[in-house]
């Protein structure tokens, strides 16, 4: 069927009804048809706005006019998604006008409606009720109890009280009294109006709420409010699904402590619906175990896992998990290119995709990963197949991710027919949905943040086409340790299968992570130590520890790299002298920041460092605090803060080897920073410029992790302040 383009970004509350102004039909919407009354305007705005039928002229709709049997077979069949320039088998009839043939053709051939003999449809003749009732049941596939012999309407006969009943049963009329159907009466245009917009679930106009998160990270505090969220979606719409885009794996502690069993308790208590996999679920293959936990979260699954381009068959753990084939039919705790989701009986395709750099960035061992493109076609292709037209691709590969390997906006610009992507990987905060507008019907892209701080909602309404004509979408605040905490009540039963996890949590961040600091580890702020020292305006021995261990983790992940650099409002405060704990830790770096590298050139290092002493100058001399000010590792700089913004940086050298070499501005480096400044956070525009062009690669893995692990590797624990960065104007 023809495709076409009508879609609409209403920026309101998820839950709530979509209001529609459809640039596609733009000129016929704003028509105002004086002899349409308020029991038929909802009705003839929703045929006008579909392109199904205009009025007689630009003020009259002809609402009470009757209708001919060829203009009702148009009406319907445009209703169901028929197209006049469709090939359909002749239907024999001599009497249709060029203008109804190619519908009462469609109409005949699919059962929908025959004529007034073999030669003659009747086009003229006016549609009565009785034999609109039989069409529209029929075109709308109602259930027909084909024994009925009786209506409730008493002007109904035998040959039609079966549909009649069926359109009752539905919901769609109610007769024109109790006891009268109008059989016999001619149907007017105003009355098919209300026929065809009552029956519009039934020819594949579909509303849908699509509830969504990603990259929760074993952050499963914050589950308890999704589950709240969700319960009350839910009863606002009947249509909807719940949807997680990867990286359940790998984060806070409950990861470290339940790999995977905590968060797996709380999706099957709210009741996700599929799921994809992320990088990080990945993350244990190089152990003892391999993938096992992995595996057991499989297996423990209350929903169906969607992945088309993975292959896990190599993996012996895996065994009996995957089938490599679309399926309407699957299991739970199964693996599946995709699935297709009965919502209230209509049928939503949704297919998995993983981010290709995960044999680059985890542990895969030998399972395989394939081209993302390619697998999405097949997919697509199969779901249309199956004559399923709304398809989600739920993916893990960044929403503007580097084109190096893949991203959800190359996705959706390469591959026709995929309505919606869920996407993971790249922590975007999507507020507003986007459109993508590549192909004649749009996609929307989605994303919902990290860490289960918020619950991705995307309201859409499709067409009989299987195209979007209308969204709304938002996120909601899942997240009590926001600046603005959520206002939700954790769910009390969520609360529940939560406290035996936490309560294990709970006894971790008070345990010794088995080293001792011979001396306090600075991350004071000048507001806590009368100005000695900050972390947002010098160098101290905690930042110099923190991008110590950021570098270690990412060499072992890209050899190349020789620089990390940390931004010292993400040290969020000191760890004391003496034994170590996980819970000191966490408060010195509680965001939970991930990995990333990226490629820059020296010049655009340097241009970034000046960025971190770009702050206003402090009285009695230095530079005031700022979250941009950076800590660093493999590298040395130098600064005049007297100097003017702009013209500071003095030095720059790059460690190699034992020694330290002058950076070369035309020379590219890979370097080691959080996810956050690498996205351009705190004003980093060289990093944002070289996230945007692909220049990124985001490996992932929690700050307060690599650090634990990388002091835990160090004999003794006690890093210095050994002139990593230098103030020129504070030596004179």
């Amino acid at each position: 069927m023809q495709k076409k383009f009508f879609v609409s970004s209403i920026a309101t509350a998820a839950a709530v009804a979509l209001m529609v102004v459809p640039a596609a039909s733009a000129d016929t919407a704003k028509v105002t048809f004086k002899d349409v009354s308020k029991t038929y305007k909802d009705a003839v705005d929703f045929l006008v706005l579909h392109e199904m039928t205009g009025g007689y002229n630009s003020t009259q709709f002809g609402t009470t006019n009757s209708i001919k049997r060829a203009d009702a077979a148009v009406l319907i069949a445009r209703s169901i998604g028929f197209q006049p320039n469709g090939k359909y088998k002749d239907s024999g009839f001599k009497d249709v006008p060029s203008r109804a043939k190619w519908a009462v053709d469609a109409l005949v051939e699919a059962g929908i409606l025959n004529g007034l003999n073999a030669k003659e449809f009747g086009s003229d003749a006016e549609m009565t009720r009785n034999q609109t009732a039989k069409i529209i049941a029929n075109a709308a596939g109602l259930k027909i109890d084909e024994v009925a012999k009786k209506s409730e309407f008493t002007d109904v006969n035998t040959e039609f009280s079966r549909y009649v009943e069926a359109l009752v049963d539905a919901g769609i009329t109610k007769g024109k009294t109790q006891t009268s159907f109008g059989a016999y009466e001619s149907v007017t245009r105003g009355e098919m109006a209300l026929f065809i917009h009552r029956a519009q679930e039934y020819f594949g106009f579909t509303d849908l709420l699509v509830m969504h998160t990603n990259d929760t990270h074993a952050y499963a505090d914050r589950f308890p409010y999704i589950a709240t969220a969700v319960k009350e979606l839910r009863k606002e719409n009947k249509n909807n699904v719940l949807l997680h885009a990867g990286d359940v794996f790998s984060g806070d502690l409950y990861f470290n402590e339940y790999k995977g069993q905590a968060d797996l308790a709380l999706m099957n208590y709210i009741g996700y619906d599929a799921m994809t996999f992320g990088n990080h679920e990945f993350d244990l293959g190089s152990t003892p175990d391999g993938h096992l936990a992995l595996s057991d979260f499989v297996k423990g699954a209350k929903f169906p896992f969607v992945s088309a381009n993975v292959d896990f068959s190599k993996d012996p753990l895996f065994t009996g998990l995957q089938t490599k084939k679309i399926e309407s039919n699957y299991k739970d705790a199964h693996i599946y290119d995709g699935v297709v989701l009965n919502i209230n009986g209509q049928q939503v395709g949704v297919f998995g995709l993983t981010t290709e750099e995960t044999p680059t960035i985890a542990s895969t061992g030998e399972i395989k990963f394939t081209n993302y493109i390619d697998r999405a076609k097949a997919s697509v292709a199969s779901f249309e197949k199956m004559g399923v037209d709304k398809i989600i691709a739920l993916t893990h590969i960044g929403y503007d991710d580097s084109l190096t390997w893949d991203n959800d906006l190359e996705l959706a610009k390469m591959v026709e027919g995929i309505d919606i992507i869920v996407g993971g990987h790249s922590h975007s905060t999507i507020a507003e949905p986007h459109v993508a507008k590549n192909h004649d019907a749009p996609t929307i892209i989605v994303q919902a943040n990290e860490y289960g701080k918020e619950l991705g909602t995307l309201n859409v309404s499709f067409n009989q086409y299987g195209e979007i004509y209308a969204f709304s979408g938002k996120l909601i605040n899942t997240d009590i340790t926001a600046t603005t905490p959520t206002t939700l009540v954790p769910d009390a039963e969520a609360l529940e299968v939560l406290a035996p996890f936490a309560a294990g949590v709970l006894k971790v961040k008070t345990q010794s992570i088995g080293k001792v600091a011979l001396s306090a580890l600075d991350g004071r702020r000048q507001s806590n130590d009368g100005g000695v020292s900050s972390v947002r305006y010098n160098e101290t021995n905690l930042g110099n520890l923190m991008t110590d261990a950021m570098l270690s983790k990412a060499k072992d992940i890209n050899p190349k790299t020789t620089i990390a650099i940390q931004n010292g409002g993400g040290i969020r405060a000191s760890i004391p002298a003496g034994d170590i704990t996980v819970g000191n830790v966490l408060k010195a770096m509680p965001f939970g920041n991930a990995l990333a590298i990226v490629e820059v050139s020296g010049a655009d290092l340097k241009a970034t460092l000046e960025h971190g002493v770009s702050a206003d100058k402090r009285e009695g001399g230095g530079l005031i605090e700022n979250g941009a000010f950076l800590h660093v590792a493999g590298l040395q700089y130098t600064y005049d803060s007297k100097a003017e913004k702009g013209k500071r940086i003095k030095s720059v050298k790059v460690k190699n080897g034992d020694a330290y070499k002058d950076i070369v501005d035309s020379e590219m480096y890979f370097v080691a920073t959080a996810n956050f400044t690498a996205k351009g956070g705190d004003g980093f525009k060289q990093l944002e410029k070289a996230y945007k062009e692909g220049r990124v690669s985001e490996p992932g893995f929690v700050d307060y992790e690599n650090f634990i692990n990388y002091v835990k590797t160090l004999e003794t624990v006690e890093p210095k302040v050994e002139g990593r960065i230098v103030d020129l104007a504070q030596t004179k």
